[in-house]
């Protein structure tokens, strides 16, 4: 009995030590399914993101501040430019603005501003820095930017900086207050052959941020489209308020990085291929009268305005 009881004893000891010596050997094995699926996790966030990347090209120009009377040069070639306040324009100022909201909703991951001008046009982009863009690069040029710098000619350097960029979707204002027109953001999407929308009033990204559905303004009212990613839309004014750059954010965008580029370097003619002869001022206005009756304003109207 006592040799029965050692023995039983003695295979409950052993069972016992075999139980301890695989409680390691179990942890280690659950430790390690642990980390391959922390792996696995790891692996499929990154490739979400990747996939979810994007690249914003939004355009910006220098023009003369929308609140100067501007005036005609001496030479009657053109309006005067030197010792007159310069300002982003307003249009390209939205379009940062659209850019950086794009951004703060996770649809973009980089967003680039551009320019082509002359060295003060560095200002304007040190703005949009400041705004919230991630860097710039300027096209430097000596060329008028209200008359000589022409949409063609930038459709076709925005062109290629999208092809050297690898940027899925590009932001411009609808016009520049200077030339007025209204050309670039078409004239871009013809030569990339991506989808467009003008005037846009209104910006959604859906479908997965692979699509945005835009209001663009008509003459009729506004209509509704939606647009498969890479495209081009230009931004109308009911589509933001832009934010004013911050002095923290000022001084920030000064050590952003500005990459300097020339026509040349990226085999682009800027040459102009209109010419303008002159410019004058438009006509000064009478000065308006006062009738006393009804009849005498249609006579007035029938027989001096000839307008009834």
């Amino acid at each position: 009995m006592m040799e029965a009881c050692t023995s039983r004893g003695g295979q409950a000891k052993a069972i016992s030590q075999q139980s301890q010596s695989a409680t390691p050997s179990c942890s280690v094995t659950l430790h390690r399914q642990q980390q391959q699926r922390t792996r696995s996790n790891a692996a499929a966030r990154s490739t979400c993101t990747f996939t979810t990347t994007m690249r914003i090209l939004v355009g910006v120009k220098r023009v003369i501040d929308y609140a100067v009377k501007v005036r005609v040069a001496a030479d009657k070639k053109g309006v005067e430019l030197n010792n007159v306040k310069h300002s982003m324009n307003p249009f390209c100022e939205i379009a940062v603005e659209e850019a950086v909201r794009l951004k703060e909703k996770k649809v973009a991951t980089e967003i680039v501003a551009v320019s082509v001008g002359p060295k003060q046009a560095q200002e304007t982009l040190r703005t949009a820095l400041a705004m919230g863009v991630d860097r710039s690069i300027h096209i430097e040029t000596s060329l008028r930017p209200d008359q000589e710098i022409q949409p063609l000619a930038v459709a076709k350097i925005l062109s290629k900086l999208v092809e050297k960029e690898k940027a899925g979707l590009i932001i411009l204002g609808k016009q520049s207050i200077d030339g007025d027109y209204a050309q670039t953001a078409p004239m871009l999407a013809a030569l990339l052959g991506w989808p467009q929308a003008t005037f846009s009033a209104g910006v959604e990204p859906v479908d997965g941020n692979k699509a945005l559905q835009v209001e663009r303004e008509t003459d009729t009212g506004s209509e509704v489209l939606k647009i498969n990613l890479p495209a081009v839309i230009s931004t109308d004014l009911r589509l933001n308020t832009p934010r004013y750059a911050t002095i923290p954010n000022i001084m920030k965008a000064k050590k952003k990085p500005m990459e300097l580029l020339t026509s040349e370097a990226l085999g682009i003619d800027l040459t102009p291929k209109i010419t303008v002869l002159s410019v004058a001022d438009p006509p000064k206005r009478k000065g308006g009268i006062m009738v006393e009756t009804v009849d005498e304003l249609v006579d007035k109207l029938k027989n001096e305005a000839k307008v009834v």
